[in-house]
This record gives structure tokens, sequence and C-alpha cells, in this order.
């Protein structure tokens, strides 16, 4: 953005700033606004859209389109082009809007004059609380830095429509209180372990009151500031803890956000706007979660926890709002909406008995850390945070992911009665961690990994696991804000084949790309995202992406057994074609820095690919197949999709046959196959794999002790005879009847 420009966008914020603190109602001063961003945009229509109760988007104000439209033109989110933007927390810049697929006409407005069309949404604490929309006359093409100053205007507009005068905070704020009744609450098991304690609501986001700075070089100072003062009471969290090699090294990495070039100079642009410092750092983060919400992968998502945490940080040095570490009582259960790794080392380790979350995953750095820590964690609680009181009593299961709030005497006492049972289980799996696993009738199941950073190798020995079977390369792509080059790679993945060892590894090259963002790509968006421009066929058509991520594996792995594996693929031409590429870098590096051996696989993920397992085994070395994405296919379900994604269950006996069929055809073929997705993590499904010929599956570490303590106690001669009985049942699953096996025969699940 040019020196001008920045000039303009902070006159046009001071001048905002001024009509918001000014007399008069706030729809007054919300009509003032429109009229003076219309002025300052060169627009003949400002529009304000606010969000209303049942996701409705209501005109609030305009200056341009017919008065009588504000307060009764009303779209839902997702509907037209400002539902759109509100539903994609995106900026929206069209030359011809009335062109677009999804504009949505509403007569009263009298829009049908203005041709092109720029909205953003207006966000405050990554809430979307409306759209900001101009238009013109003629066809106009906006600029970026017009988007970026339309931007920074609705954050700063964002403090009058989240101030409760226009919209009640009823509408705003989702969830209410439940009284003192008993709830029992359903979420998703992170950490294992089981606890009672008191509620303490953990709420670290800081309320930004000054939006609009005179000086950006002030502004400048006091951010650089706040990032020593940050690192500071960061290591001296660490000084205060023994959280083992690993948490120190989560929190190391976490450190290097500080010092992340791309994301200060976002913050930097954002100052040059016109906004104070800690409002740059909040606009910012505000765009990264808009922006990454879109990603349905939950690692990936989760991986913005950790810039929530740091944005939180940077907030409070900034406002004058740190405290030391938080003074809580034993037995405290944290509940929060989220939490990042170093806001979990604020508080006295010896008095978190658990988390809670509405959001989290299993591979985020705090529950990476909680689980060092010993910590229970559950979460993909929605609106737990308005369901509990602080000081409620509450029971965390962080097995089941079950929280029991206010429980009742009756749930108390099973509650203990549990505790002692899981105790007894972790003795177990802690006496069987160096033993094989090896059923009662002598079948070996290799166990490994799946991992994605340097910080989940570590588990590897942890877990006693063979080896990692599913290395996801994608992440570093997706963790870095521009491209990582060739030797950023090979640093990367020598750093990870060093932690290994001489266990093996298996990298799957990249899976980016559809719900997988990353803005160095572009963009690779789709109306259906999981099937479409992602993984492999992305890769085919950026061929250079994938021969930088071959060189660096090449590279990485001179020396070593390198295992590679390709996802997504639908066809044996695909995998051919991706295998000339591999060669092609093989031909260029000389032979002393090359692997000793290459073995390379496919991912069965795509149904077709399963059909051609005889031409498959004559140019691949093995395959591993990804139960997420198969079943998503084989069922045409959604797994992103609650309303479906529950609906087909992966012991269903179509989705078993397929398995058991992919199983004896890999064996005719001699082809060696394995499992890399979701089912290899519970004890039950892991047991039907076991059944159906699977020897070798790759879960997350958590689970490791449990599947090889349940497949030290089966005999799978009895088990497979049993399930061939059950897949050709017309029921929707076999799972009542394994459960029922696994009781009959103590197989300890």
């Amino acid at each position: 953005m040019a020196q001008g420009d920045w000039v303009g966008s902070r006159r046009l914020l001071s001048r905002m700033r001024d009509l918001m603190a000014g007399p008069g109602t706030a729809q007054a001063r919300l009509e003032k606004i429109a009229k003076l961003i219309a002025r300052d945009m060169v627009a003949e229509v400002c529009s304000i859209y606010a969000r209303r109760a049942g996701d409705i988007l209501e005109l609030f104000a305009t200056q341009g389109l017919r008065k009588d439209a504000v307060h009764r033109t009303r779209l839902r989110v997702g509907e037209g082009l400002v539902g759109d933007i509100a539903a994609r927390t995106r900026p929206l810049a069209l030359a011809d809007a009335q062109q677009h697929p999804l504009f949505a006409y509403r007569p009263e407005t009298g829009e049908e004059a203005y041709k092109s069309l720029m909205g953003v949404p207006i966000l405050r604490g990554g809430r979307g609380l409306g759209v900001l929309v101009v238009q013109n006359r003629t066809s106009r093409h906006y600029s970026e830095e017009e988007v970026e100053a339309l931007e920074t205007v609705a954050m700063v507009l964002a403090e009058l429509l989240a101030g409760g005068e226009l919209v009640p905070p009823t509408e705003i704020l989702t969830g209410g209180g439940t009284g003192l009744m008993p709830e029992r609450l359903e979420g998703l098991a992170l950490a294992p372990g089981l606890a009672r304690g008191t509620v303490r609501l953990h709420q670290p986001r800081v309320t930004v009151d000054h939006m609009v700075a005179d000086n950006p070089d002030t502004e400048r100072e006091r951010l650089s500031q706040a990032l020593e003062a940050t690192q500071e009471r960061l290591h001296g969290a660490l000084q205060r803890l023994s959280i083992g090699e690993q948490s120190h090294d989560i929190i190391e990495t976490f450190s290097m956000f500080m010092r992340d070039r791309g994301w200060l100079r976002r913050i930097d642009e954002a100052i040059q706007t016109g906004l104070t410092a800690e409002a740059a750092v909040q606009r910012v983060q505000d765009e990264t979660r808009a922006r990454m919400a879109q990603i349905s992968d939950p690692y990936l998502r989760e991986r913005l926890l950790d810039l929530d945490d740091l944005a939180n940080r940077f907030l409070r040095e900034l406002t004058g709002k740190t405290a030391e570490a938080a003074k809580i009582g034993p037995e405290t259960v944290l509940v929060a909406r989220s939490m990042g790794p170093a806001e979990l080392l604020d508080y006295q380790r010896e008095h978190v008995a658990a988390i809670v979350l509405e959001e989290g995953s299993a591979t985020a750095h705090m529950t990476i850390i909680a689980r060092a820590l010993g910590v229970p964690v559950v979460g993909r609680l929605a609106s737990v945070t308005s369901r509990v009181e602080a000081g409620d009593q509450i029971l965390v299961d962080g097995e089941h992911g079950t929280v029991f709030v206010r429980p009742t005497g009756e749930v108390m006492s099973l509650f203990e009665a549990t505790l002692e049972a899981r105790s007894e289980r972790q003795r177990r799996y802690a006496a069987s961690r160096d033993l094989p696993a090896e059923s009662k009738d002598g079948v070996a199941i290799a166990l490994h990994l799946n991992a994605g950073l340097l910080l989940d190798v570590p588990q590897l020995v942890q877990s006693g696991a063979d080896g990692i079977g599913l290395f996801r390369t994608e992440i570093a792509f997706l963790a870095e804000a521009t491209y990582p080059d060739v030797d950023t790679q090979t640093r990367f993945y020598r750093q990870v084949m060093e932690v290994v060892g001489d266990k093996p590894i298996v990298f799957r090259t990249l899976d980016i790309g559809g719900d997988k963002f990353a803005a160095h790509l572009g963009d690779t968006s789709g109306e259906n995202p999981s099937m479409g421009w992602r993984a492999i066929r992305l890769a085919l058509d950026r061929p250079a992406i994938l021969r930088h991520q071959y060189r660096a594996l090449l590279r990485a792995g001179a020396g070593r057994h390198l295992r590679l594996m390709f996802p997504m693929v639908s066809d044996v031409a695909e995998f051919l074609a991706a295998r000339r590429i591999l060669d092609l870098e093989r031909d260029i590096l000389a032979p002393d820095i090359q692997p000793s051996r290459i073995s390379i696989g496919a991912m069965i993920e795509v149904p077709s690919l399963a059909m051609q397992l005889p031409a498959l085994a004559r140019v691949a070395d093995f395959v591993s197949v990804g139960s997420n994405d198969l079943q998503q296919f084989l069922f045409a379900s959604d797994r992103g999709d609650p309303r479906v994604s529950a609906r087909y269950d992966s012991l269903s006996p179509p989705m078993m046959r397929f398995l058991r069929r992919l199983v004896d055809e890999c064996e005719e073929v001699g082809l060696p196959i394995s499992l890399c997705g979701e089912m290899a993590g519970d004890p039950l499904t892991a047991m039907a794999l076991v059944a159906v010929g699977f020897r070798n599956l790759s879960m997350p570490a958590t689970a490791v002790g449990p599947v090889r303590a349940m497949v030290r106690s089966l005999e799978v001669a009895p088990l497979a005879d049993y399930v061939s009985t059950l897949v050709s049942s017309e029921a929707p699953t076999i799972r009542p009847h394994l459960r029922a096996f696994a009781i009959d025969h103590n197989v300890f699940l």
C-alpha cells in the first residue's frame, strides 16, 4: 500500500472514531459512518449488514440504496453474495456482481443500478458480526489495497456492532445459563484420564479499547517491546515447570512464531493503515482464524491455537493487562473455548485437574503438553463455556469424552469405580509397552504411529510403537507463510529421520488443496474440496512442487531406506506419472548422496484404485488404506458434515467386506498392505481389522497401548471365523456383535 493510501486510511479511521464516540443514537451514528465510508472509498453505495439471531443478516444502514430497505432487507448466512461473505468469512471483490451465480436480487433495495461490489466480513474475536459492502455503478476492479483498507474499516466498525446498542447482546453471544440442573455432555476425548474438581473459566481474550493510532512508529516500538516482554514471560513459565524434552520443544517452536517475519510483517502493515499495535495484532489474528477455519482437517485447524495463544499474550502486554501465573485452588478444571500451550503453563500445574474445551483436537500442542503433564482433556463440547458457572462441580472422563456438570451423588459413586478401573488399565498398558503385539495364537501385528510434526516423533519411543506408518508432509507447507524451499524441506525431513533412527517411517507426499488451504499455492477451493483438486492431482498439475519435495526427501534420505507414499491416487496412470517425476530427480542426484533403497507406495482412498490392484502391484511396493477418505467416498458421505458423517459406521458390513476383499487381493498379487486411518486407533475397530486380515496398523500414539493390550488378549482364528459370518449381514453395523465377542472371549478393550 502506498504511503498516501496509508495516510488516507488513517484519516478515515480517525473520522470514524470521532463519529462512534459522538452524540446521538447508535443507529444515527451508523448511518453517518456508512455515508463517510462511501465518500472516502469513492463508492456510490455503502451498506452495513448486522448478524442477528438465527444466522440472519439484516441491513442496518446504507448510503446509496433505498432507505426503506433498512431493517427490511434480510438474508440468511450463505444466501447471496453478502451471505457468502458472512459464511466464508472472506472478502469478495467483483467487477460485475450481478453475473455471479450467488447474486441474490432484492427489489426493495434498488441495487440493480450498481454493477461492481466489494464486501468484507465484520469480525470481532473470530466471530462474524456482519458484513460491510461498497458498490459502484460502473465495472470497477477493486485493488488488493482497497480490500485491505475496507477490512481495516470493518474491524473498527466491529466495535460499534459489538457494543450491544444495535443488536442485543443476547443475539451476539450464543447460549445461556443452565441453572443448577445436572448435565451430561458428550465431546471428544483428547487426552486420557479421569478427574473431578471445580470449574474455572479460562477467558484469555483481551478487549481492545483503543483502535486508532496517530503515529505508526510509536506503535511499532510498542510492538517490539511487547515481543521482548512476551519472550521473557514465556521462558519464565518454562523454568517453573519440568515437563519433559518434547514439551520444551513445543514451547521453543511456539516461541519461533514470535520471530516469524510473515506474521510480524502483516501486523506492521496493519499498523500502517492507522491501527494501534494491539488492534493490528487482533486484526491479523482474526483474519488468520477466518481463513484457516475453512479447513476441515482438525489436525491442521488446531495449529491455530498456538497463534491464538501468542496473539492473546501480545494483547495482554500491549494493553497492560498482564498477570503472573494464575492462582487456582486444588482440583481445578479449566473450561475454555480454546487454549494454547503457553496459556496452560500460566497455571499452577499441581492444581489443574482437567481441561474442557469448546474446540480442540488430539494433535493440538496444548493437548500434547497436557498429556505430558498427565492432565485429561475433553474437547468439541459446543457452548460449554455458557453451560457452566465458575465453582460448579464437574467430572471429566478423558477416556470416553464425557463431562458431568453438577453431578448427582449416584453419578459421583459410579465415577469413583471408574477411576479405579482406569488405574488398573494404565498399569496393564505400562507393563506391556516393551512386549510384542502378538495374539494368543501367535499372530504378530505391527503397530505404527501417525505423525506430521517433529514434535510427534518422540512419542515413537514413549508408546513403544514399531515405526511411523504415516508422516503427513503437508503440515510443513501449511505452517509456512511462504513456500518452503528445497533446503528448508531437506533440513526438516532429515531431522525427522534422525529422531526416528533405525525404525521405519513412511512419508506421504503432499495431500494439500481443497479444504487444506495454503496461501502460497493460490486458490485450491472447490464446491466439493475433498473430491476436487487436491493431493496427487494438484501435485501433478504443479510438478515443480512435487520435484522440490522429492529432491528434499531424496537428499534427506541419503544412505537410508526411504519410503514414500502417494495420496489420493485414483488410477495406476496417476501413480506412474508421480513415479516418473521421482525418477527424474533420482537421475540428477549424485549416486553417493542417494538413499540406499527406495520403496514407493500408494494410498487406497479412492475406491477406483482398489479395482486395479493387479496392475498396481506391478509398479508399487506397498499400499496403505486411508480409511477416513475411503469411507466417505464409499458411502458418498462427507465426513465433515455432522448430518451424515455419523450415519455410516466404519464397522458396517459393506465397509468390512470391502476391506477384506482388499486384503485378499493384495495377498494374491503379493502387495503388502497396511491401514493408517482412524479405524486403527480404536481397539474395537482394530480388532475387526485384524479379523479381516490386516497385520500392519498405524494410529495415534495414545492408541498404541490399548491396541497392543487388545491384540495380546485375542485369539485371531476364532475371531476371523466369526467376523466372516457377520460381513454379509444386512445390519448397519457389526459393532455390538464384536463387543459381545470381546466380552465372551475376555478380549481386553
